[in-house]
């Protein structure tokens, strides 16, 4: 198989459907085998095809390539693999544990796929191909575990670690990957876990007891893992928080406490790799803080830096759009920055908006992706009067959010 021509279609089945994959999957085939090509990461909402089947049954379509770009990419000659799922209606349960006579929030626990990560990894936009890469790592981690590849010659430790500035979009995409993860090895999971660990609340007044704690919280999750059909994923956000350099403390600068919880962590980190269905996501604001052993153990360890002129571009893309779909804007043509590339950037009536646009990520380099999705509720909020307006009007209007929200961040220290 050629895997360059391998076209991922991600079929999202209404929670209240009662028709087979079998049929689900026959009508959405036939609708390609219809098309000429497809758009790549773009949600195809089922409500607005043709096929009655597709209309009442799908809540959306993602086609996607690992080596195309977004864009377009042609039927004829592809390999199709379809991955049929619902989405689980309930939010995160809160994790406890029993300590002396009271009882510790240390998690929050979400089955995947869950209806609040929906579209998440679609909305997430790098100049690199981060995302695939990543969705890479975990497909090799669990054929290497199912494969039982002997870890004593090849070593590897089911540990990814995303570091860089806040506000760069790590925990969102630590959860996005699971929930990725979990649509794509349908054939090998059921469902998924995602345990999303509570650093802080392990440092409390039981300070002096936190590397007990941090062991009794593993022993919980390795009840969890024994469900061999469920991919866990478990989430250390801030992981520097647990993972503290030990030098640091043996220098007198902080708790041997500290050390004890970097001991605990690395031991259970290093027991429940054995398993075939767990996976380790952590994030750190601070690398230079996280134990050189934690680091060490980390088989992927990749920067999230502040977003270029193109993903801002293809994030207020994507805003745009949303705001036209729930009639916030009156829904008008916007290109993509591929088409922008293809037109050349020269301006006529169809390209003027998407280059005014362009014009505004430019000038929003060196804003977080947090802040820059901010900035059209800040548009409308403090720059629009109607309910309802024009993407001219709007356009005109960021570009004084933005320079509102610039002014801002030079106050700041």
């Amino acid at each position: 198989m050629n895997e360059g021509n391998v076209l991922h279609i991600e079929i999202c089945q209404n929670a209240t459907s009662t028709l087979s994959g079998e049929v689900i999957k026959k009508a959405v085939n036939a609708e390609l085998m219809s098309m000429n090509e497809i758009s790549l990461d773009i949600i195809l909402r089922g409500k607005d095809f043709v096929n009655i089947i597709i209309q009442n049954h799908i809540e959306s379509i993602i086609c996607s390539s690992n080596y195309v770009e977004k864009g377009k990419i042609k039927i004829q000659g592809v390999v199709i693999k379809y991955y049929i799922y619902r989405l689980t209606q309930e939010g995160a349960a809160t994790e406890t544990i029993k300590y002396d006579s009271d009882e510790l929030s240390v998690a929050s626990h979400w089955v995947l796929p869950a209806q609040e990560f929906h579209y998440m990894w679609e909305n997430l936009y790098y100049d690199c191909d981060i995302k695939n890469n990543l969705l890479r790592f975990v497909e090799t981690t669990m054929l290497f575990s199912d494969l039982a590849v002997n870890s004593n010659i090849i070593s590897w430790n089911k540990v990814v670690l995303l570091h860089g500035p806040p506000g760069t979009g790590k925990t969102s995409m630590c959860k996005a990957l699971a929930q990725k993860a979990v649509i794509r090895m349908a054939d090998r999971f059921t469902h998924g876990e995602l345990i999303e660990i509570n650093s802080h609340s392990l440092f409390s007044k039981w300070f002096s007891e936190s590397g007990k704690l941090v062991m009794k919280l593993f022993d919980e999750i390795k009840n969890l893992v024994q469900d061999e059909k469920s991919l866990i994923c478990i989430l250390i956000d801030e992981v520097e928080s647990l993972a503290h350099a030990r030098k640091s403390c043996s220098n007198g600068t902080e708790p041997s406490d500290s050390i004890r919880v970097v001991n605990a962590l690395l031991t259970q980190l290093d027991q429940i790799k054995q398993y075939s269905n767990v996976l380790i996501l952590t994030t750190s604001n601070m690398t230079e803080a996280i134990d050189i052993a934690f680091v060490d153990r980390a088989d992927i360890k990749q920067h999230l830096g502040y977003p270029s002129e193109v993903a801002i571009y293809n994030i207020y893309h994507s805003c745009l759009k949303e705001l036209m779909r729930t009639g916030i804007l009156e829904s008008e043509e916007i290109c993509d920055i591929s088409q922008l590339k293809l037109f050349g950037y020269t301006e006529d009536s169809n390209t003027k908006n998407s280059l005014k646009l362009l014009e505004l990520s430019r000038g929003s380099e060196g804003l977080t992706g947090r802040t820059l999705r901010k900035i059209p509720f800040l548009t409308h909020a403090l720059h629009l009067c109607a309910d309802k307006t024009t993407l001219s009007k709007f356009l005109k209007a960021m570009y004084s959010a933005i320079l509102k929200v610039q002014q801002e961040n030079e106050l700041q220290p």
